[in-house]
């Protein structure tokens, strides 16, 4: 399958007094991709704050660097508004870690990919595998255990931040709008199909 690239613009926030124009282009949306990252540890029982929240639009991807900025007002407000829908998947551990944060609001306004996706006959239920099921396109994980703490994020790193988000509000605008039949899926194997086979 071919690599997914970030097809729009990535912004990188690593200054409080970035953050309002961000969210300001972000809370003109009225649905978003969200996704974040975390600094992995090999040690048992340790886990670190939340480096890096991802938050795009189809064309725009905005970075925001908690490990330096932490979750500015701006941004808490966004993520507790409940007007603005922000699509992720296995949202209970980003919430989680993100909970870290001593000011960290109760996130709002979320829909979790994998509340949905089964309604579509999808039970591999990675980032990966979803998207790769809709589009026949590849999403790498090669810097899924990078240092998302590090002074400068890499390229690459920026790349597949962007993508992880982008993807989530990609899959659910294809799934609302009726894009996806399971029925006519080469990736789909459910009891309508066998029994086509069969015949």
């Amino acid at each position: 399958m071919p690599q997914v690239m970030f097809p729009g613009d990535i912004h990188i926030i690593d200054s409080i007094y970035h953050v309002k124009e961000a969210v300001r282009v972000l809370s003109a949306c009225s649905t978003v991709g969200f996704d974040t990252e975390t600094r992995p540890s090999f040690r048992k029982g340790v886990v670190h704050k939340t480096a890096l929240i991802q938050i795009s639009t189809l064309d725009e991807c905005f970075l925001f660097r908690t490990c330096k900025i932490g979750i500015p007002e701006a941004l808490n407000d966004f993520l507790s508004n409940p007007g603005i829908t922000k699509v992720g998947l296995s949202l209970h551990d980003d919430f989680k870690i993100m909970s870290k944060f001593a000011n960290c609001n109760h996130p709002a306004g979320f829909i979790d990919l994998q509340d949905i996706v089964g309604k579509f006959c999808i039970t591999d239920i990675s980032l990966q595998k979803i998207y790769a099921i809709l589009f026949g396109e590849k999403i790498a994980k090669g810097q899924q255990l990078s240092n998302w703490e590090a002074p400068e994020l890499t390229a690459a790193q920026q790349n597949y931040g962007a993508v992880d988000a982008w993807a989530c509000l990609k899959i659910y605008n294809h799934l609302k709008d009726g894009l996806f039949d399971p029925n006519l899926s080469p990736y789909i194997i459910n009891e309508d199909n066998e029994q086509e086979n069969q015949d």
